[in-house]
């Protein structure tokens, strides 16, 4: 493997060990012996390519808000409309924060509380993205409701379900979130019927899963 693609396998397996660890234990109770050990590399390693566990602490925040932003992303296509392509990357954003328990225990509980501003993050990276969404095409993004008021909500819906061992259960809270992302910039008939095609994805998906 050339030296430069191993030192960022290396890097990666330290970030996924940091959110696993803080997952498993809080970033508090998290050492540095814990992450060499489940990384599978010497302290030496780690100290190569982070100062402390602070440092390594921020990159696992980045590395987490970069993955839902892709997922986000490539959830819709051009050809998608505003509304859809909203309700389609709300929906890829609970299916990841589901599926990668540790994630949203990172983002929720231990970034919170070791670096408060990361709410507003996210809330720069999401907002200014819905708002490019409805402004393609020639659309007009002004928004019909105060979109940090929404984002805000949002967050509270989200964090709750996490906080309390409920990140399995998070597809529930699709149609409630698709609302609040939708209605800032389209419109509460637009929220409500995005709301609804949402409903019916989540009544599914929990279908399937009791039939698996």
């Amino acid at each position: 493997m050339p030296p430069d693609l191993s030192a960022l396998t290396q890097r990666q397996r330290i970030v996924d060990a940091m959110i696993e660890s803080c997952a498993e234990k809080t970033y508090a109770a998290t050492t540095i012996t814990d992450i060499v050990a489940s990384a599978r590399i010497s302290r030496t390693t780690f100290y190569k390519h982070f100062v402390d566990k602070r440092a390594c602490f921020d990159a696992a925040i980045d590395y987490c808000v970069s993955q839902l932003e892709g997922v986000a992303a490539s959830a819709h296509s051009a050809a998608d409309g505003p509304g859809d392509a909203t309700r389609k990357g709300a929906t890829a954003v609970l299916d990841c924060l589901t599926a990668r328990p540790g994630l949203a225990q990172l983002l929720s509980g231990d970034a919170l509380a070791v670096e408060p501003a990361v709410i507003e993050r996210y809330r720069r990276a999401t907002i200014p993205a819905l708002e490019a969404l409805w402004g393609r095409s020639g659309n007009d993004p002004t928004p019909h409701l105060d979109p940090r008021l929404a984002f805000g909500q949002a967050q509270v819906l989200l964090l709750n379900q996490i906080a309390t061992g409920k990140a399995s259960q998070l597809p529930q809270l699709l149609p409630e979130i698709v609302y609040l992302a939708v209605s800032p910039f389209g419109g509460h008939e637009e929220a409500l019927r995005q709301s609804r095609l949402a409903s019916g994805e989540s009544s599914g998906s929990r279908n399937g899963a009791r039939r698996a």
